[in-house]
């Protein structure tokens, strides 16, 4: 690998720093190219560094960029596991870079490579965060550390537990190990299991689209919704409420005595054994009728409470 140092790459870096970079056609060009750009000397990274901070100048801000690029393209393969685009995990680190390189002071006595170093995996982290699941999996600091963490533990004590158990492999972790990993990271051992459960499980759509055949897909909307939260049924229900409450009893007194009495005791009362009131036969002893015509006062009645309950909807 070719490293240009001194007056050669400060010519090349201040004179056109982009002229350096071919024209790019795919991502294993653009890695090719970053790694052939040239690396500054220290006094060479304190000019530029001191030129950006006191002229704002551009053309240091670039060479101080491109001569990190590698920096970026290495650190992002730490993080080829979460299954993301390597473009984009290094779009992300680029960006880390740009931010380090505009807050770096070179009077602090640290090179450039150790300071940008953390803007670099921060941006990163952001970015695996927000998109390597639908739904964020970590938000507070202790679930950050685990999630980046937890994964890489667990390899290890998985290596260790198989050569313990003579090449058995175990997918939990056991109380030991998660007493361990919450140590080692700080963090209580509830929320190493929680984490641990988030990562195992996967995104599910909450409406799926409907089949190839034309099949509706089956998705948890289906058992999620509460039907009984949808405000149309809500209202339907309170009416309901109401009306078998105050409804019902303002019905009743639009009725005469007998009337109310036929329908109490036919309607409304229930036995000890849980069986309903009195029969048609046991009103028409009571009023001295026959049954025939204790059920036409019943229709009646019935017909006169539907329209006052309707009245007093």
């Amino acid at each position: 690998m070719t490293t240009l140092s001194g007056a050669s790459a400060n010519q090349l870096a201040v004179a056109n720093p982009w002229s350096m970079v071919p024209p790019l056609g795919n991502l294993d060009a653009y890695i090719s190219a970053a790694n052939r750009l040239p690396l500054l000397t220290l006094e060479e990274e304190q000019g530029f560094a001191r030129k950006l901070r006191d002229h704002n100048d551009l053309e240091a801000a670039s060479a101080l960029i491109l001569s990190h690029l590698r920096l970026v393209v290495s650190i992002s393969r730490q993080y080829l596991g979460y299954g993301l685009p390597h473009g984009d995990l290094i779009q992300e680190g680029n960006v880390g870079l740009m931010k380090a390189v505009k807050r770096f002071d070179p009077d602090q006595g640290v090179r450039l490579v150790s300071y940008a170093m953390h803007w670099i995996k921060a941006e990163i982290h952001e970015y695996i965060l927000k998109n390597w699941r639908m739904v964020k999996v970590a938000t507070t600091k202790a679930q950050r550390k685990l999630f980046f963490n937890l994964r890489s533990m667990k390899q290890g004590f998985k290596a260790d537990s198989a050569a313990a158990d003579g090449g058995t492999h175990r997918d939990t972790l056991s109380p030991d190990e998660v007493s361990q990993m919450a140590s080692r990271l700080n963090v209580k051992p509830e929320e190493v299991l929680e984490m641990e459960t988030r990562l195992s499980g996967g995104d599910v759509l909450l409406d799926p689209s409907p089949s190839d055949d034309g099949d509706e897909g089956f998705g948890p909307i289906a058992y999620l919704a509460d039907a009984s939260q949808e405000p149309t049924a809500r209202l339907e229900s309170q009416q309901r409420d109401r009306l078998s409450t105050d409804g019902i009893s303002t019905a009743l007194q639009s009725l005469d005595d007998r009337s109310r009495r036929i329908v109490e005791e036919r309607w409304l009362k229930v036995n000890d054994d849980g069986s309903g009131g009195m029969t048609l036969h046991d009103l028409a002893a009571v009023y001295g009728v026959s049954a025939e015509r204790i059920r036409q006062i019943e229709v009646a009645a019935m017909k006169k409470m539907k329209k006052a309950l309707a009245e007093y909807a």
